[in-house]
């Protein structure tokens, strides 16, 4: 029988650890698990897709459908997951803003029931701004995919 990996070593990240990484609390917190993290290159995320989510009781009635800025909205907290794990230790906790978008396709859509895994991968970074490539997908298929621009600031330069 094969060894059993340390998770940190496979780059697997638990809630816990993400709610220290992210501001983004429910109904927002759209990433559920980190599965795979390969160094500041790439990351593969998890989010279960529950009936019980708030936006479809309108988005619609009779044919629940997640709302395609959210799916948006989980690559970037992915990419967001990436980037902050890579930058460092620093004395002050850091944020990520979302600066823009590019290309966004969407593909199919995702319903109560759909695993939808988030894979995004860094192009490039320059000091504090990070530019990533994301794909959304469900059983193996794109439903959706985007590039993302961010920047990484000290949330004390917030508050400034």
């Amino acid at each position: 029988m094969d060894e059993m990996k340390n998770p940190k070593e496979l780059g697997v990240m638990e809630i816990r650890r993400i709610l220290e990484l992210l501001p983004h609390r429910y109904p927002l917190l759209l990433v559920d698990r980190v599965l795979e993290m390969n160094g500041d290159k790439s990351i593969v995320c998890l989010k279960n897709v529950s009936a019980n989510e708030p936006y479809f009781q309108g988005h619609f009635p009779n044919y629940p459908v997640m709302p395609g800025v959210l799916i948006i909205e989980g690559l970037a907290q992915t990419a967001a997951v990436l980037g902050i794990s890579n930058i460092g230790e620093t004395d002050e906790p850091q944020m990520i803003y979302f600066m823009g978008i590019e290309r966004a396709k969407f593909r199919r859509p995702v319903i109560p029931g759909d695993t939808l895994y988030f894979h995004v991968e860094k192009v490039r970074s320059r000091g504090r701004v990070w530019r990533f490539r994301g794909e959304a997908k469900v059983d193996g298929q794109i439903v959706a995919e985007t590039e993302i621009s961010a920047m990484i600031i000290d949330q004390a330069d917030i508050n400034d």
